[in-house]
């Protein structure tokens, strides 16, 4: 029996000797190759997490002792040790997620993605540990790949240090990369704790000063130090937690599980908040993703396990990637546009954009309510920010997208990436809140394009308005074949087809013109006639909507966000304040965390595909479902069969 195979639990880890745990990781190291290349998900965070999460569940007891992962893409060890050794059905539909998941085990606590917020939960758990008087409990936070650099995080360690009479262990997983390698000041300063070579004199020095004190000396340091590497247990760390009341050990390499395993005991024991800082490498064992100066294999997709090379070959053109071309074609034109990024330069296709324009992009790192306030400001001294951003991360960054940048009339664009359903990442993940959120800015233009064309026009018409916020969003994957217009409406907005009949008013917005049209297509093959209406600026809503509102019986809105709040709804209040009593249906998503699965077999099960909404629309047609299409008479609709 393979040593993962021995594994079932986390206490089992008990049972291995130290050759054996040795094995272990490599085993552990050697499966996720193995398995990540068939499912795709997130292999370099967790080659560079093995020796570090061993070592913390060989020191704490899960589930007694609270393990809360940031960014917890990182994740995949802490799954195989907690009873999940079985990842082939990863990031897939009915499958094991791609981060912690409460449904799955008792072991997971915090199932949000987003980066920077496991401080404030060790806070709060460690909090509530001691208010119930749970004083054998600990609370373990595993935070890095670049979350350090979030605001939220030092939110966090302000309140951490004010009471330092809880058992709180932060684990600082430094392998100096979010996606790319980590920017910024405080990373500066951890990579030059981790690079200078003044700890390297330092070990002799430290060794020698420890053990003029006998035995107890060399114990304690023999228990901390990483070889070659000083150890800090006062409260300086060389100035990264400078006036912090916190206790720091390290750095240790987070390779070395026993010298991992020492810290964390000796972090255990202390009995008040404490930083190990571990040092990680990125893909540790993998020779491709080591290589991969991009992102160190990140996230892959389906991947030849011994090459690290694609198995299937995009056939098509990204979303991104025609945003990055068109980005740049812009800026050549427009020299007071900028780029802002959030740690994701190349996922979001501004990186051709910093090739060409090095000092005019600015990686802001996991950031986003800095980067937002911070395009404000360049708004005011003259500069056009083009802030790219997954769509979901928008979220975090509300508040200053409203007070900042709308009340202040700043002409600031932001291009969110990955709208919509994004599939196999899961519910933190999906951008389907952008349209609902969003659209109760006052002042905002929002945009949904439908193609590669429209993409580039919509961008350039963004970046042209420097009195507003304008927003372009579009979903993850390939553009979809170009669809044409008609014609164009006096305002702008795009008719895609036309019926004869003025029975139904199809509003598609952005990626779901196919749908639209296909949906038009089996209305057609009923006797229904319905007109298809790509608006492209969706917020605020054009004239020209509601006008072809009040030549129809019913109106049809269908979009990729959630119902509640979303386009369909401000149409309806648009119509209503133009005296249009025409029926409206917003088809959108349910207003629910949805599963991981990929982004069809979503849409299928939510109902956004033509066969399904073609046939609710029949029934109002009908009257057989509300809300009812106007009357029709009674030898139509005898010639309805669907």
């Amino acid at each position: 029996m393979t040593q993962l195979g021995r594994i079932s639990k986390p206490r089992d880890l008990d049972l291995l000797t130290k050759q054996e745990l040795q094995e272990l990781c490599g085993e552990i190291r050697s499966y996720l190759i193995e398995s990540v290349s068939k499912t795709g998900g997130h292999l370099g965070p967790n080659l560079g997490v093995v020796e570090t999460t061993v070592a913390i569940h060989r020191v704490f007891d899960s589930p007694h002792d609270a393990i809360v992962f940031d960014t917890g893409h990182q994740s995949y060890v802490h799954k195989l040790l907690t009873g999940r050794r079985d990842l082939s059905s990863l990031r897939q539909k009915d499958g094991i997620a791609g981060y912690p998941q409460r449904s799955e085990s008792e072991h997971d606590i915090v199932e949000s993605s987003h980066a920077s917020s496991s401080l404030s939960w060790a806070d709060g758990i460690s909090r509530a540990f001691k208010a119930t008087g749970k004083k054998d409990r600990h609370e373990v936070a595993v935070i890095g790949d670049g979350a350090l650099t979030g605001g939220m995080a030092w939110e966090a360690l302000n309140n951490i240090t004010d009471d330092n009479d809880r058992n709180l262990v932060i684990v600082v997983n430094d392998n100096g990369r979010s996606y790319a390698p980590t920017i910024g000041g405080l990373a500066k300063t951890l990579n030059a704790i981790r690079t200078e070579s003044w700890y390297k004199k330092s070990y002799s020095l430290s060794k020698r000063v420890f053990y003029k004190f006998g035995t107890l000396g060399k114990l304690v340091f023999d228990s901390v130090h990483a070889a070659g590497q000083r150890v800090v247990v006062d409260n300086s760390a060389s100035g990264i937690f400078p006036n912090l009341d916190i206790k720091y050990i390290g750095p240790i390499d987070g390779h070395n599980l026993q010298d991992m395993e020492t810290a964390l005991r000796q972090a255990k024991e202390y009995g008040a908040p404490v930083i190990v800082h571990a040092i990680t490498q990125k893909g540790k064992g993998y020779d491709p993703a080591i290589s991969d100066l991009a992102d160190q294999f990140h996230a892959v997709g389906k991947i030849n396990p011994e090459t690290g090379l694609a198995l299937k070959a995009s056939s098509g053109t990204s979303w991104t990637s025609v945003f990055g071309d068109e980005i740049v074609n812009i800026a050549n034109q427009k020299p007071n546009l900028v780029g802002i990024t959030g740690a994701m330069l190349i996922p979001v296709g501004l990186d051709k954009f910093a090739e060409r324009y090095p000092d005019r992009v600015f990686d802001v790192g996991i950031a986003e309510q800095h980067a937002v306030t911070a395009a404000a400001g360049m708004a005011f001294g003259g500069l056009h920010p083009v802030v790219a951003i997954y769509a979901t991360f928008l979220n975090r960054a509300f508040d200053q997208v409203l007070m900042d940048v709308a009340l202040h009339k700043a002409g600031v664009t932001f291009v969110l990436d990955r709208s919509g359903i994004t599939g196999p990442d899961g519910a933190s993940h999906h951008g389907m809140w952008d349209l609902s959120i969003l659209q109760v800015v006052p002042g905002i233009r929002l945009a949904a394009p439908r193609d590669e064309r429209t993409l580039r026009e919509l961008l350039n018409e963004a970046c042209a308005v420097n009195d507003a916020p304008t927003v372009v969003r579009f979903p993850k994957g390939n553009v979809p074949a170009p669809v044409n217009e008609i014609r164009k409406t006096s305002d702008g907005a795009d008719v895609l087809s036309e019926a004869a009949a003025k029975d139904v008013l199809l509003v598609s917005v952005g990626s779901f013109a196919q749908t639209s049209l296909a949906v038009a297509e089996l209305l057609a093959a009923q006797g229904i006639g319905a007109t298809v209406i790509d608006p492209r600026w969706v917020i605020p809503v054009a004239d020209s909507v509601v006008s072809l509102a009040a030549d129809h019986r019913l109106v049809v809105s269908i979009e990729d966000g959630i119902r509640v709040g979303g386009i369909g709804t401000r149409i309806r209040q648009a119509m209503r304040a133009a005296q249009v009593d025409t029926a409206l249906n917003e088809i959108g998503l349910p207003d629910e965390f949805l599963e991981h699965a990929s982004r069809d077999e979503i849409l299928d099960r939510v109902g956004l595909n033509a066969q399904t909404i073609a046939r609710d629309i029949v029934a109002q047609v009908l009257g057989a479902k509300v809300p009812y299409a106007r009357q029709i008479d009674e030898s139509a609709k005898n010639q309805i069969n669907f």
